[in-house]
């Protein structure tokens, strides 16, 4: 009698599964992984949690000190500068949520379709990039809002297209070392198109790079956000948003400055746990992140 064995590959819900076990395995993926998941749910329930309305003022508060009632005190308009602070990352982290995974997206089939190509198309184009990059970024995305407004509808798409440039290079990078393999070269061998090269061999192969990437572009991109609202150009009053109280309340730090500390620590903490994640993540999927691309 024969026995045989098969094996199967573990499921994407068993692979995921097991990626998260690696993360909170390390002390640093575990608080920033904490860090993230407490922000995120906050985001969904702080509007049924929060002590007041955000929108209510009161002109017997203005700039009060912290009470029982008030444990943050109150803004310059006499809001719940608590209330304002638990709900401030809702808009940051919905449009910066969108954006990430669509500048993810288009950079690294970007990014993947020049290191694929290669030759002289290649190095032309990575020059354009290379040209844009050295822009400063907020002089770029301010002509962009200027031009087309502040609203969601323009902030996602103005950073999902200025972050998803530097995405490109990361992609090309991660490519040019899988491109020369044996299991490419087979596939041109076989006159595999260059689209199904790039769904079949490429993207599981760079896909860790990528997901590395975003998590990094993330962190950024909610930097850029509240670094707009900070100067008018993100959210508008009265909605609740880190960059614009630290805008409004810096007037006021010597009356009350927890209404900058409060959001800062809101915005540091969201970013430090995002950090903190991505590299574990990094280190859980074997991605060198001091590696440079190469020009």
């Amino acid at each position: 009698m024969t026995v045989t064995t098969s094996y199967r590959r573990p499921g994407r819900l068993a692979r995921f599964g097991t990626l998260i076990s690696d993360i909170v395995a390390r002390p640093s993926g575990a608080i920033g992984l904490t860090l993230v998941l407490g922000h995120l749910l906050l985001a969904f329930i702080g509007p049924f949690i929060v002590p007041y309305d955000f929108t209510e003022m009161n002109s017997g508060l203005m700039l009060s000190k912290p009470s029982a009632a008030h444990w943050l005190g109150a803004d310059h308009l006499g809001r719940d500068t608590l209330t304002r602070t638990l709900l401030g990352g809702r808009e940051a982290i919905l449009v910066t949520g969108i954006a990430t995974p669509l500048a993810v997206l288009w950079g690294g089939l970007v990014g993947i379709f020049f290191g694929l190509a290669g030759g002289r198309v290649d190095e032309v184009l990575m020059r354009v990039v290379d040209a844009f990059l050295s822009l400063p970024w907020i002089l770029k995305m301010l002509v962009l809002i200027v031009t087309f407004g502040t609203g969601i509808e323009v902030l996602i798409p103005t950073l999902a297209f200025f972050y998803g440039i530097p995405v490109i290079r990361i992609a090309r990078a991660a490519t040019h070392d899988v491109v020369a393999r044996d299991f490419v070269q087979a596939a041109r061998a076989r006159g595999h198109s260059r689209g199904t090269i790039i769904r079949r061999e490429l993207l599981p192969n760079v896909r860790d790079a990528l997901l590395v990437e975003g998590a990094m572009r993330w962190s950024w991109m909610l930097l850029a956000f509240s670094s707009l609202s900070f100067l008018g150009f993100g959210v508008s009053p009265p909605t609740p948003d880190w960059g614009l109280m630290i805008a409004d309340a810096r007037g006021f730090m010597s009356f009350s400055p927890l209404g900058v500390l409060a959001p800062m620590v809101g915005l540091s903490s969201l970013i430090i746990g995002i950090n903190l994640t991505a590299d574990a993540l990094a280190k859980a999927l074997g991605i060198d992140r001091a590696q440079k691309a190469p020009v």
